[in-house]
């Protein structure tokens, strides 16, 4: 069984991916489709609409066969190690064949050439960033100056014209820098993202809009209905049934007061501790949230942001506040060893099959919850944290919702 691995939000799942996960079956030639899924918080450090139960519920109405969750240590970080750990994890289940992400590029050419450069890292190419970052611009910017520069100088300039400023494109050349690094034998394939950009908040098209639209939309209407053009039915019937039950929506409004909790009564010191708080951020943090006229992340977003740091970077930080994660679980080796499990959330009958082939392939323990010693996978247990810090911003959770993870089985359809 030809498989290919995508690796997901879906936050929520829209026409637009269901258009990817179909041409990323197509091109691949693939009989089965493994997603890799962020759970409740999200690579641009943002809490996810709704929870990864539901999440899971319409990956597999939209056409995936087994969903794997991408652990919130590597789900809220940068594209390195956002895409290190997901393509890790789609190596370890010992059964992908192929990988396809969009891109606004569509050309995977220039990106894999570029990615088998730079996949150790050059020490020139080091000495760039280390020059454009000194100039004051933010990491992203630093990044994509530097891989122009460095690719110049190989005489690659189809490479080094190539957009890495665009979302899409940055994060699949750390996917391929990933299957670089681990000599991943995944094949990569890389699909035209099209009437819809990433971060895109218009709406252009009758049928295709981003995820960060429809959100935007269904927080101005207050009800999920005005998404309806834009998702699959059984996407419109999950957004219906969970906003009814009052599990949606999730957002940094709905952790105003946890946060702020932490931010005023920690010192600079502690604070200082977090992932991603660097440079005396932690003192602007603090001066910015004093100084505000109303409690509101929004605007602690705007009074802390610079050109230096992007709002991406600040919500990745607020998020380790948030969640307790200190520097020392999130360094490069952590990190890099971190992988120690497969959590499955959910899967079809052709996801069972697959589940079966890996008790032979697979490279870590495959996991159906998270009853395990914590001292056995410390990352699992930042999970179950991660899960009761979002269940609580929702006012009508019980207890028990908190400690889901312990208890509730794989989603199957």
């Amino acid at each position: 069984m030809r498989t290919v691995g995508l690796i997901v939000e879906y936050n929520p799942f829209h026409n637009g991916h269901y258009y990817h996960l179909q041409q990323s079956v197509k091109i691949t030639n693939a009989d089965a489709v493994i997603a890799v899924m962020s759970g409740n918080f999200l690579q641009r450090g943002e809490p996810a609409l709704l929870d990864k139960w539901t999440r899971t519920e319409m990956a597999l109405r939209g056409g995936c066969d087994l969903v794997i969750e991408l652990p919130v240590a590597y789900s809220t970080q940068a594209a390195e190690w956002f895409a290190y750990g997901a393509v890790a994890l789609l190596g370890a289940t010992g059964v992908v064949d192929a990988l396809c992400f969009g891109s606004e590029a569509g050309d995977i050419g220039p990106l894999r050439r570029i990615a088998r450069t730079l996949a150790h890292e050059p020490e020139p190419f080091a000495r760039l960033m280390a020059d454009t970052l000194g100039g004051g611009a933010s990491y992203p910017a630093a990044y994509s100056e530097a891989v122009r520069l460095y690719m110049a100088q190989t005489g690659d300039q189809e490479a080094a014209a190539f957009p890495l400023e665009q979302p899409n494109n940055t994060l699949g050349l750390h996917y391929l820098l990933a299957l670089e690094r681990l000599d991943s034998r995944i094949e990569p394939y890389t699909l035209l993202r099209e009437k819809a950009g990433y971060s895109q908040a218009d709406i252009t098209d009758r049928r295709i809009a981003s995820a960060t639209a429809i959100r935007k939309l269904v927080a101005q209407q207050g009800t999920p209905d005005e998404a309806a053009p834009y998702v699959p039915e059984s996407t419109m019937d999950l957004l219906q049934r969970d906003y009814a039950a009052g599990r949606g929506p999730i957002s940094w409004s709905s952790f105003t007061k946890p946060l702020f909790h932490k931010i005023m009564t920690e010192s600079a010191a502690s604070l200082a501790e977090y992932h991603e708080m660097s440079e005396g951020l932690q003192h602007r943090l603090k001066h910015s949230a004093a100084a505000l006229a109303s409690l509101e992340v929004d605007a602690l977003l705007e009074a802390v942001k610079t050109r230096r740091y992007t709002r991406t970077k600040l919500q990745r930080m607020l998020l380790a506040v948030l969640l307790g994660h200190r520097k020392r679980d999130m360094t490069p080796e952590r990190l890099r060893n971190g992988l120690q499990y497969l959590r499955v959330l959910g899967f079809t009958g052709k996801g069972r099959e697959l589940l079966r082939r890996m008790k032979t392939t697979a490279q870590l323990p495959v996991l159906h919850s998270a009853a395990r010693p914590p001292e056995l996978f410390p990352y699992l247990d930042l999970d179950v944290q991660a899960t009761a810090a979002y269940t609580l911003a929702r006012g009508n959770a019980a207890a028990r919702d908190c400690f889901r993870d312990y208890y509730e089985k794989p989603i199957t359809i």
